[in-house]
């Protein structure tokens, strides 16, 4: 394996795919000069994935001019990849949304923002139990917090939903029933310390490639750093790998309890650490639903593992025996460190909670805890899919903080943040995402009670699963209404009734968290083209709208609008009004009402004005005797977590048993809903590519990285090629359940999938591979599998030259 210094890893798994296609590219994103005359430089996290990369933003005469990494960021150290070194040309694609369209006879023509609002307003009005909202990850906190009071604390309904079910929940689920609290308990900073990195089902070169540069970088100093990567197929990641363990689809649940199995069998299991902070825990038959499930004794835990020998394992997975007990045995070693790292693979899973479990079990169970470079690590696909949808709540069953809608204590908590009349929150969770647009595309006399859903800063016409099923069956429903707020036209507004202008990143003033609990913020630099505005605004102006049509639900307790804001001198400010939405901080003014939720999980937040002057600060954040506040990296570890008790060294103090301690649990492999058969004989997995971000609708408007990757393929093996007679660059057709798809194969590129697997990226919307996928979901964090449905390929026509 070759040595590869860190910025020649950047260099050449980042720059190389864009910059290199970037003849035509102006000299403002190539590589900016800080002291470039007239041109101000500001902070601001990147607005792609949940690494939470911080850039410096160039503006110059009233335009984003220049990007360059922030040297003073701890999360990137000056570094970014391909697409944040060409974040600042997202605003400028040459179709920006800039006025609301209403659809009139078929078109969507333009209307007033007067009209735009009392058209939301009066379809709330039609029945507040049907109206829906549904956000994202790329919420900012402040405008989650508005989403989220204006749905269950104004209109009492719970039918909130967001982008990260179908990424992240089955992270969440994972870490409640093993910690009792969601989130990481470990941070970026283990990958400076681990001697091990385990990816588990992830392309991190593509996916996260300036944090995974952070190994890289230690390798080109000399250290030791051994990489194992687990894959269905080969990838970026997998030519820096000292092992590539390639499995079957949907075995990954095997070989973790293998894993755990040798553990326990060779008595190489840290007895200590268990003994004084774990619990064991398996799922109660007599109640499958129940998440929390049943004890178990240790005993009972080593019996049920002992099927999974690691022959067994083989036989399930395909990985041999020998790298089943190699995997042991570093985890049962007491000399080094372990970090286990992973994103969509385990996440976008049906079995996805008990995958998250079993990860944490291995890790407990070996003691490979709580220590720099000792962590199992989820890493996000959004950039505020842990500050604005998991901690402050929306989804549809949370509250903000770690409360649950269904908890009366919890409910009781929002009402006094929020100043809302007792029993105004709905104790009934609303619907999950797969749910909620199931319920939307049914006809309303057969049960679709949902009449109406505002979409705000995602794209679910293109990241849904079966979309024929989820999405398009909307088209022809004359009684439903769906309303998009975005930036640019998408798959979803094309089937949209109203379409509202938003602004978009440095736009308007935002707060993002991170993978690694880091909150961070940023101020607005530059004007909206048009009349695109705040998303928050939007919301706070419906709202008052409401408020003025006599809607009780817009009333706090003392008859007072919900949103009222008031400026130093006490005087409330009308908000809801476009030209002095901007007279007050509007986002520190929702970050003050959130923070006092954020204490009852030990999850607490600095102020708003220590998040401005810096590069963000992971929590909990706490308050020093000298008036200053420190934030904490290592999460239950007395060195580092002031919330530990002095002696106990670990302690769990959410845990799910009240005892301080954590559950490993026992979960079964099991097969997957669909699978490989006669008249489907392939494996469909579907993923992102290292140059654009997610459904593509702000990366491919930037023209290096549109021309670096212009559309989507389909990868497929060099066997499975030759057996079809197609090569790279002829159109195959994949054919599901559910859908059909003609598009490009690809062989012997960036990455190589074993016979009897394709693999498409999502993001080209020409191109919707999410026709194709299956909605089954985990039945605990209603997450869906994107990563494997059964498919048939065929051989359509040999057009066009290699790739």
């Amino acid at each position: 394996m070759t040595t590869v210094d860190r910025r020649e890893f950047i260099k050449s798994a980042a720059m190389s795919a864009a910059v290199a296609a970037a003849a035509g590219s102006t000299r403002a994103f190539a590589l900016p000069v800080l002291t470039a005359p007239g041109v101000q430089w500001n902070k601001a996290p990147c607005r792609f994935c949940g690494t939470g990369c911080h850039v410096l933003v160039g503006v110059e005469d009233g335009r984003v001019v220049g990007i360059q990494g922030d040297l003073k960021a701890d999360v990137n150290k000056g570094l970014l990849c391909v697409k944040g070194y060409h974040v600042g040309q997202i605003l400028y694609g040459k179709d920006r949304l800039t006025t609301p369209l209403l659809r009139k006879d078929g078109r969507l023509v333009p209307i007033s923002w007067e009209e735009a609002i009392d058209t939301v307003a009066r379809r709330v009005l039609k029945d507040p139990k049907g109206f829906a909202m549904y956000g994202s990850g790329q919420w900012t906190i402040p405008e989650g917090c508005a989403g989220n009071k204006f749905m269950k604390g104004g209109l009492s309904s719970n039918h909130l939903d967001g982008n990260p079910r179908l990424c992240m929940s089955s992270a969440v689920t994972g870490f409640l029933s093993t910690y009792g609290v969601d989130e990481p308990a470990g941070v970026y900073d283990d990958l400076d310390q681990c001697d091990v990195a385990i990816m588990w089902g992830n392309n991190m070169a593509e996916m996260h490639p300036v944090v995974f540069s952070r190994i890289v970088d230690r390798r080109s100093r000399g250290e030791k750093v051994t990489i194992i990567d687990f894959g269905t197929r080969r990838t970026r990641t997998t030519d820096h790998a000292d092992e590539f363990l390639l499995f079957k689809p949907n075995s990954d649940l095997a070989i973790a309890n293998g894993i755990a199995h040798l553990l326990v069998q060779n008595n190489a299991y840290d007895k200590d650490f268990v003994a004084r902070h774990c619990n064991f825990r398996q799922l109660d038959p007599e109640k499958p639903d129940a998440m929390q499930g049943k004890p178990m004794t240790f005993d009972e835990y080593a019996a049920a593992l002992a099927e999974y020998t690691p022959e067994r394992v083989e036989q399930i997975s395909g990985v041999p025996a020998d790298k089943i007990r190699l995997l042991a045995a570093l985890f049962a070693r007491r000399d080094i460190r372990i970090t286990s790292l992973w994103c969509m693979g385990m996440n976008q899973h049906t079995r996805g909670t008990a995958i998250n479990c079993l990860v944490h079990g291995i890790h407990l169970l070996s003691g490979h805890f709580g220590k720099p470079g000792d962590a199992p690590t989820s890493l996000t696909g959004q950039p505020s899919a842990c500050g604005t949808v998991r901690e402050v709540g929306t989804l549809c069953h949370l509250l903000p903080g770690g409360r649950l809608v269904a908890n009366e204590d919890h409910r009781k908590h929002a009402e006094g943040f929020w100043n809302l009349p007792e029993g105004r929150i709905n104790p009934k969770p609303g619907y999950h995402t797969v749910l909620l647009f199931e319920k939307f595309c049914t006809p309303t006399d057969k049960g679709g009670d949902i009449h109406t859903l505002w979409v705000q800063v995602t794209n679910p016409g293109q990241s849904l699963p079966n979309l024929h099923k989820l999405f398009k069956a909307k088209k022809g429903l004359e009684d439903k209404f769906l309303i998009v707020s975005d930036v640019y036209p998408t798959a979803t507004t094309e089937l949209a009734d109203l379409v509202l202008p938003s602004a978009l990143w440095v736009e308007k003033n935002g707060m993002y968290g991170n993978s690694e609990r880091r909150t961070q913020q940023w101020f607005k630099m530059v004007d909206p083209p048009g009349q695109a505005r705040d998303d928050c605004w939007q919301t706070i102006a419906v709202a008052r709208r409401l408020f003025d049509l006599g809607f009780e639900g817009m009333k706090n307790k003392d008859a007072e609008f919900l949103f009222t804001f008031k400026d130093k001198g006490g005087k409330p400010v009308p908000v809801w009004d476009w030209n002095h939405y901007y007279d007050i901080n509007v986002d520190e003014a929702f970050f003050e009402e959130y923070r006092p939720f954020s204490k009852l999980k030990q999850k607490d937040l600095a102020p708003y004005a220590e998040y401005a002057r810096t590069r963000g600060l992971r929590w909990p954040v706490v308050q020093q005797p000298d008036g200053s506040w420190r934030e904490t990296r290592w999460r239950f570890s007395e060195f580092d977590d002031p919330y530990v008790k002095k002696g106990a060294g670990t302690q769990f103090y959410n845990s799910v048993t009240k005892d301080d301690k954590a559950l490993v649990w026992f979960r079964p492999w099991e097969p997957p809903p669909e699978g490989p058969d006669a008249d489907y004989p392939y494996w469909l997995c579907t993923g992102r590519v290292l140059e654009h971000w997610h459904t593509g609708s702000m990366t491919r408007r930037v023209p290096q990285l549109h021309r670096a990757m212009p559309a989507a393929y389909v990868e497929i093996s060099s066997t499975d090629a030759a057996r079809l007679g197609v090569r790279s660059g002829e159109r195959v057709a994949l054919v599901s359940r559910r859908g059909r798809l003609e598009l490009p194969c690809w062989i012997g590129g960036r990455g190589d999938c074993p016979e009897g697997t394709v693999f498409v990226p999502f993001f080209d919307e020409s191109l919707l591979i999410n026709e194709l996928t299956l909605d089954a979901h985990d039945p605990f964090s209603k997450q869906p599998d994107y990563k494997k449905c059964a498919v048939r390929v065929e051989r359509v026509v040999t057009t066009g030259a290699a790739r």
